[in-house]
């Protein structure tokens, strides 16, 4: 899964960076935020200290911004700041139960107003896969999508984003003989996001300058 995370990513920046009127490079490219959502819940849990997996994120973030800035043409903040946002608001919401709800709407609403990349989203589709049965994670999923294209139509693409959901929320019956064996390196998978970032604006200024 985290191989499909990296492989669909590279395949969405690849098409916004270089072939923005084609919506295919798009499509492909839905696969990854649901995976990289999902593994934050499973790396909350399964972590021996979740605030040093929080500072690893903060520092990944920071790494990130120029080269997301300058490769993609935006001034949001990247998508490694909105998991490392999530995954406090995970945190505060075990520690502070009676405020979960508060956390994640003021979460969201930071999200949206600073802006951060996913925003509102992110720390939605984090929470249908933390608090939420795996039976309705795709009927949750489905609603989000529904609610992001009526907030935006350009969102209309995202509704792909159901497949990793689909098949994680399934493979231990309708998926069961599917077998993902291989995994990244540690250093890959986390290093992936910034260098890739790194590398494609550098292309592309390269490209620019020719």
């Amino acid at each position: 899964m985290q191989i499909i995370a990296m492989l669909s990513m590279l395949i969405d920046h690849i098409g916004i960076i270089f072939f923005p009127g084609n919506v295919s490079w798009r499509v492909i490219g839905r696969m990854a935020f649901p995976i990289y959502a999902y593994f934050i819940v499973q790396g909350y849990f399964r972590t021996r200290d979740v605030g040093r997996y929080l500072r690893r994120l903060v520092i990944l973030a920071v790494l990130s911004q120029i080269p997301f800035m300058l490769g993609l043409s935006t001034l949001k903040i990247n998508v490694i700041g909105t998991l490392a946002v999530c995954l406090a608001v995970l945190i505060s919401a075990d520690r502070y139960p009676r405020w979960a709800v508060g956390f994640a709407a003021v979460a969201a609403f930071a999200l949206e107003a600073l802006p951060f990349d996913y925003g509102y989203y992110a720390i939605a589709l984090i929470c249908i896969y933390r608090y939420l049965d795996r039976r309705y994670w795709v009927l949750a999923h489905l609603a989000l999508n529904a609610l992001a294209f009526a907030l935006d139509s350009d969102w209309l693409v995202q509704a792909f984003s159901i497949f990793p959901t689909l098949f994680l929320a399934y493979r231990d019956t309708l998926f069961a003989s599917f077998k993902l064996g291989l995994a990244p390196p540690r250093w890959l998978w986390r290093s992936f996001y910034p260098a890739h970032l790194a590398a494609l604006a550098a292309l592309a200024a390269l490209l620019e300058f020719d």
